[in-house]
């Protein structure tokens, strides 16, 4: 499978924003990728006041757009997030949407664990001032290939992405705006953990750069294989890259290191009982 990851720089305009990333997608899929992912809050990154007027509902204008892009195209797509609209006014989802090649919506997630953060002089940040928390954990199906659906923060919760393993998944998806401060030191040891201790591939595309009013992101979107080998990274920039997964890779992986069938099941049962 050829996948595409689209890196974006999104502002407070969110039909520029939208602009850019179907040109991005459209680029992708004429180099013969299979699945192009873009990262979250594709739509909009800007002030607390323009992200909630920015969301949609559910089968709104940006997800028929991407759904006509897909079914277009005959490709897989994931886009990262946007923001969906909620019977609160005061907050939204951030919600994920798998469309397939025939541009139906294959799976919808909305991001369980919200970035709440105080590390002064450094950065604040308080998701869940106009965000509300998903509920489930979700799969999803690429051309055959079981898929875990996540969003940036949820990587640092492992439990999450081992459920999503014992599910079945092969695929592991973590969209982000990943905070620089925090991205630069933790974003590579934390996707490349999720890969190594679940054995799938991690499919990670970011948004890089300083947005209004003061924030910035980490970039450096990445594609990593069940051994945690980086299959590509994007550099600082908007664009695209592309890397082939090898599923027979990831089943020889399994087979001669089963890290996932020597869990001691019976005593984790006890413990969380």
């Amino acid at each position: 499978m050829r996948v595409a990851i689209c890196q974006l720089n999104s502002q407070d305009d969110k039909e520029v924003n939208l602009a850019t990333a179907e040109k991005l997608v459209r680029e992708a899929a004429a180099d013969k990728a299979d699945l192009v992912a873009l990262p979250e809050y594709t739509d909009y990154q800007g002030p607390k006041e323009g992200a909630l007027a920015s969301a949609e509902p559910e089968d709104g204008p940006t997800t028929q757009r991407f759904s006509a892009l897909a079914a277009e195209l005959g490709v897989n797509i994931l886009l990262g997030s946007i923001r969906i609209q909620t019977e609160d006014p005061a907050r939204c989802n951030n919600r994920s949407f798998l469309f397939g090649r025939d541009g139906k919506v294959v799976a919808q997630y909305n991001k369980l664990h919200l970035y709440d953060v105080d590390l002064p002089g450094r950065i604040t940040y308080r998701e869940s001032d106009t965000v509300m928390p998903g509920q489930d954990i979700v799969m999803g199906e690429v051309d055959g290939h079981k898929a875990g659906l996540s969003i940036c923060y949820d990587v640092r919760f492992p439990e999450l992405f081992r459920l999503q393993a014992l599910q079945g998944a092969k695929i592991l998806f973590v969209p982000a705006a990943f905070a620089l401060y925090t991205g630069r030191d933790h974003w590579d040891v934390l996707l490349r953990a999720r890969a190594i201790e679940n054995q799938c591939f991690v499919i990670a595309p970011g948004q890089f750069g300083p947005y209004p009013p003061a924030g910035a992101c980490n970039g450096r979107s990445i594609i990593i294989d069940p051994w945690g080998n980086v299959l590509t990274r994007m550099a600082d920039k908007v664009g695209y890259a592309i890397a082939d997964l090898d599923f027979s890779m990831q089943t020889k992986t399994r087979e001669e290191l089963p890290s996932l069938g020597n869990r001691r099941a019976d005593i984790y049962d006890l413990k969380t009982a």
